[in-house]
């Protein structure tokens, strides 16, 4: 793990990391890449590597970032820099190794007792794993608290505002250091995905990782998942969601049709169109080229990568006006559907974030609200 910094990573690290973990196409120059020899992981002191590390930390690229500036390192015969990077690596894929049968058996246990269970966020990143273990189910609380005590001896941790309207718990296991969150019944930042969360289960996926089998959302659900965290609630970007989407794009599993269909059900295609015209943008800068996308998508797109600015180790997605717009289309289309219930909880939206704001501001921290 990254030692504790005062400030948070410099932009210098992000460009380092985008180069790493977006190289050009064969053939193909990029301007970042064009302007100098390598990723930049050579010039780097020690400092400047605990910063990167920590934004690596930060953004879920940690596996996938250090493999490619390890291969960089060797290849330039720079053992000491090399050194830095492979004792890191190693403590990342420890920990890794020491969460994924904790995964596998708290799903496994779902299953004996009867119970769906989907992995969500967390495996998008693989070989890279989310600081939390998310699952969704439409088992209820009492159920699945029943569970998680019984089979893994878990305690329930404190809710905030924010977990109790997106009905979402988060459980400590004894030898686990990352959290449960398990989502029941509705997804979205206050809850307001009832249509969405009701399909995950039944389109779900098996994929194998490692000696391991999880189910995991089809691609579009995980695409809608990803753009509610990113351009509904958090309002940044991570690394590792540039990386996974240009991954899904650039082998071709993408149904445009089906995403925008099951999108437009959820009151969320502008959202997602724009959340994946940010993605193709900022790959073009590194890789020279865009994603390939539908026409659907660049006609429904409010903005893209010219808007999306790097602050506090993240890639910021403006929320006045851009963001504001595309939650008033979401407002509007569940009240158009008359879903008065979910209107309600999403409503909410803006008085939590500016209870968040305050608090953040008087005490240094969010919690409690978030």
């Amino acid at each position: 793990m990254p030692r504790p910094t005062a400030l948070p990573p410099s932009s210098k690290s992000l460009t380092v990391l985008s180069r790493l973990l977006i190289p050009p196409l064969p053939g193909g120059m990029s301007a970042p890449i064009a302007a100098g020899s390598s990723s930049g992981i050579s010039e780097i002191d020690r400092d400047g590597f605990e910063d990167l590390l920590t934004l690596a930390n930060s953004n879920h690229v940690v596996v996938r970032g250090l493999t490619a500036a390890l291969q960089c390192l060797r290849g330039a015969q720079d053992e000491m820099r090399a050194g830095w990077v492979a004792t890191a690596l190693a403590a990342e894929r420890a920990r890794i190794h020491n969460a994924m049968p904790f995964l596998h058996a708290i799903c496994a246990a779902f299953e004996e007792e009867g119970l769906d269970v989907t992995v969500i966020k967390s495996l998008d990143h693989w070989p890279d794993l989310g600081s939390d273990l998310d699952l969704y189910t439409n088992a209820g609380p009492e159920t699945v608290a029943q569970l998680m005590m019984k089979r893994f001896r878990a305690k329930v941790a404190t809710r905030s505002w924010g977990d109790r309207l997106a009905r979402k718990w988060n459980f400590d296991v004894p030898g686990l250091p990352e959290a449960v969150e398990v989502h029941m019944g509705r997804l979205g930042q206050t809850g307001e995905q009832i249509a969405l969360a009701s399909r995950i289960a039944g389109r779900a996926r098996l994929v194998r990782i490692e000696d391991h089998t999880f189910r995991v959302p089809a691609v579009s659900d995980r695409l809608m998942i990803s753009t509610l965290q990113r351009m509904y609630r958090h309002f940044y970007f991570r690394l590792c969601d540039i990386v996974d989407t240009a991954e899904l794009s650039s082998a071709g599993a993408i149904d445009y049709e089906d995403l925008r269909s099951s999108a437009n059900a959820s009151g969320i295609w502008e959202g997602v169109a724009t959340y994946l015209a940010i993605v193709s943008d900022y790959v073009k800068q590194y890789r020279g080229t865009g994603l390939y996308l539908s026409r659907l998508v660049t006609d429904a797109a409010r903005f893209g990568g010219k808007e999306v600015y790097f602050g506090r180790g993240f890639l910021r997605v403006p929320i006045l006006p851009q963001s504001a717009h595309l939650y008033g289309t979401q407002l509007a289309g569940l009240l158009r559907k008359r879903e008065l219930h979910s209107s309600a909880r999403l409503g909410l939206l803006p008085w939590l974030a500016t209870a968040a704001a305050v608090g953040q501001k008087i005490t240094g921290s969010d919690k409690g609200i978030w």
